[in-house]
């Protein structure tokens, strides 16, 4: 049985959209899903050449809210990356908080190393389920 992870973070359009990537990127059997606390409605052109370099199409995502993806419920995790308060409770096993900072105003070399971070904890957390 497939297992569903939710990732969050404040606009949906840079870590939690490449967390997701990941996720679908390094495992057939998970289900992941991302969305924001206050969507941009858009993803950062930024995290699409990013993502390009490790042959992802993030382009194809849509930048979503929490209620697109509630219908998803209960996930096996839910992991919130910075959207602290506005992270309203989603039915899950298991929750964590990711510190990672956003990186929508960061050089291309701090993005990418914000995005090899969330590469690696999405590794680590897919391991553990």
């Amino acid at each position: 049985m497939k297992k569903k992870v939710l990732f969050v973070c404040i606009e949906n359009s840079n870590r939690s959209q490449m967390a997701e990537a990941f996720a679908r990127m390094a495992d057939k059997n998970i289900e992941a899903y991302s969305a924001g606390s206050k969507p941009s409605g858009k993803i950062n052109p930024k995290a699409i050449a990013s993502m390009k370099m490790v042959g992802y199409d993030l382009s194809k995502h849509e930048s979503k809210s929490l209620d697109n993806v509630k219908k998803y419920a209960p996930f096996d995790a839910v992991v919130t990356m910075g959207c602290g308060d506005a992270c309203p409770w989603m039915p899950a096993k298991e929750f964590m908080d990711w510190n990672i900072p956003d990186p929508k105003n960061m050089d291309e070399k701090a993005f990418d190393t914000v995005r090899d971070e969330i590469k690696d904890k999405v590794k680590d957390l897919l391991a553990s389920l």
